[in-house]
């Protein structure tokens, strides 16, 4: 019998990065008294991950329930950059609406577009939340314009586009169905539009148990968790049931723990019903995309089809004269063991061994999506090293096609020329242009992702640090011709010891230097970056010669000027494809892959003759 759970709201908040996701979760378990009136709560408690707190976006999307009035609604906060869709992708499926939060300055942005046409293609139904009201420069009736637009752009059907919609301040609190914010008390405005547009899960509470897996963690005491909405019938703790997934053989096992959400605990249950979001332990053998269900009635359900990656890099073991110096997991074997645990819980990503035993090709959504594994490995103690971004290529009708990005761009009027120059020279195709923010143009392009890689610390530069470009990926065109995306060579050392002021001061007139004084490098190791396109070689580790005639003036101390220290993006986007990026616990190097002098010269010619 199908019934109507009136009792529950299944809801996910999306949004395009920065648009306050998250600060919206956090205003809701607030004013839901699910924290005690004199707990400390960390602001956007939700971002529990250390990389999360430090860069201030949401990579692993997550649950949590709030209680308003006698209706529970749990909240999938999920991740607001492109790189990180394939966690938006699988935990729509939890929810039966979707919170769209739009910044009321920044207005519909490009992850806006990629995570509203995965809800609309999933019939959920959405409540349009323009947040940050009360920002300078807030506009909350042009942005609404611009988000009814895009829904006409992505076909959004006649009950789709009538969406209801509430003015919010996440930061300060309170929620208006009018733009002007109306009495600026509370959340209750949203709450209520929950309560009254966000459908009830019809459910059958007599079919048959099962259940589809959309998240997997691990936890110290009770060992592998998944996470999942009871698509039917009811599950009791301590139920045998069957484990199944396309491609695999079936498997049996024994729910030992039964918890639901409340605020950011998970409760053990005895019993829960169809429509209830839930966490089971006990399943040792579960992932991602298996289905649960009673074990006289196995019917695997579709698994949502995540986004192919478009961008792929070399893992390999760390071969410099430094290994093994800094890392605790420094083998083959360790380093191939961490990748394939990552694909339980990251589902966007592939890995695949290669011809070497000691490298293996990382396929992933982005650079971010990328950069995030590495810094979690270094952080974990792993020793490795990493090669440039490379996109991966499709082959159709014997034609190459390749993967192409949506850019947007918004930069300071006197800058426009020299952006679209340099994203003409990497084959982007401009298709709009037109007044944004106060100050600045809006520039839209489709451009090939391989143009973008080693991209934004140029444009940064040529936008003195005031643009903003976001991009999302675009879908597969024929090859666009070759490009030549590095300007500037690289600056390497000569030589095996310790960089002194001396030969810095005489290296630092070709280019900006990588190090200061003081640091181990090794022969082939990049030291800085030339300020002409070839690579040079200079010797940082000279010490200048001691002599007993001593000039006036012959010993004042020499000026260096401050090295430019590289963040892990930074980094990935400066190497060439004859260098790599050795990455520790304590330090992040970049190299050539011949490090000997003479070998890289003979290597260099034989290339240029063939």
């Amino acid at each position: 019998m199908v019934v109507t759970r009136n009792e529950i709201r299944n809801i996910a908040i999306i949004a395009h990065v920065d648009h306050g996701k998250t600060t919206l979760v956090d205003g809701m378990l607030r004013q839901s008294g699910i924290f005690r009136s004199n707990e400390v709560v960390a602001e956007r408690v939700m971002d529990s991950n250390d990389i999360e707190r430090e860069r201030g976006i949401t990579i692993l999307s997550k649950n949590t329930s709030v209680k308003y009035k006698d209706t529970t609604i749990n909240i999938v906060d999920t991740p607001g950059h492109a790189d990180f869709g394939g966690e938006v992708e699988r935990v729509l499926g939890l929810c039966d609406g979707v919170l769209l939060l739009v910044d009321a300055f920044e207005g519909a942005m490009p992850q806006t577009r990629f995570v509203l046409s995965k809800a609309l293609a999933m019939k959920l139904k959405p409540i349009v939340v323009v947040n940050k009201i009360d920002r300078d420069g807030a506009r909350p009736t042009e942005v609404l314009d611009e988000v009814f637009e895009l829904f006409m752009d992505l076909g959004a059907d006649d009950s789709q586009l009538d969406f209801p919609v509430v003015y919010a301040s996440a930061r300060n609190g309170y929620a208006s169905l009018t733009p002007d914010g109306g009495d600026k008390k509370d959340l209750e405005p949203l709450f209520e539009s929950i309560l009254k547009y966000i459908p009830a899960p019809e459910v059958d509470l007599d079919a048959p148990f099962r259940m589809l897996i959309s998240n997997v963690t691990g936890d110290d005491y009770v060992g592998r968790t998944g996470v999942a909405r009871i698509d039917r019938g009811v599950l009791k703790n301590g139920s045998q049931v069957a484990i199944s997934s396309k491609g695999r053989h079936v498997r049996y096992g024994k729910v030992n723990y039964l918890y639901k959400f409340l605020g950011l605990k998970k409760v053990e249950v005895e019993e829960a019903v169809a429509g209830d979001i839930v966490v089971v332990a006990g399943l040792s053998d579960i992932n991602i995309g298996d289905t649960v269900s009673v074990p006289d009635c196995i019917e695997p359900i579709d698994f949502v089809n995540i986004d192919e990656p478009t961008l792929s890099m070399n893992f390999s073991v760390n071969n410099s004269p430094f290994a093994g110096r800094e890392g605790e997991f420094v083998t083959s074997r360790h380093v191939r063991d961490r990748l394939f645990r990552e694909l339980e819980t990251n589902v966007s990503l592939k890995v695949e061994e290669t011809d070497s035993p000691d490298t293996f090709k990382v396929s992933g959504r982005g650079e971010l999506h990328l950069t995030v594994l590495i810094e979690n490995m270094r952080r974990e103690g792993y020793e490795f090293q990493v090669s440039r971004p490379k996109v991966i290529f499709k082959e159709v009708d014997g034609l190459l096609y390749e993967p192409m990005e949506r850019l947007t761009v918004d930069t300071p009027d006197d800058t426009v020329g020299v952006v679209i120059e340099k994203i003409g020279l990497r084959k982007g195709e401009m298709l709009d242009m037109h007044p944004g923010l106060e100050g600045y143009v809006r520039l839209e392009f489709k451009i090939p992702s391989r143009g973008l890689i080693g991209y934004r610390n140029e444009f940064m530069t040529d936008t003195k640090g005031n643009g903003i470009m976001n991009h999302l990926f675009d879908g597969y065109e024929e090859y666009k011709g070759d490009m030549n995306q590095r300007t500037r060579g690289s600056m390497i050392a000569w030589e095996t010891g310790e960089s002194v002021v001396y030969g810095l001061f005489n290296a630092q007139e070709r280019g900006k230097l990588f190090i200061g004084a003081g640091v181990k490098v090794y022969e082939g190791m990049i030291v800085g970056e030339n300020a002409r396109p070839d690579d040079i070689v200079i010797n940082v580790c000279k010490k200048k010669h001691v002599s007993n005639v001593r000039a006036s003036g012959s010993d004042e101390a020499l000026r260096l000027t401050p090295p430019v220290i590289m963040s892990l993006e930074q980094a990935i986007e400066f190497i060439a494809d004859d260098e790599l990026m050795e990455v520790t616990p304590k330090n992040i190097r970049l190299r050539k892959k011949i490090l000997d002098t003479e070998l890289r010269a003979k290597a260099n010619s034989k290339l240029k003759k063939a």
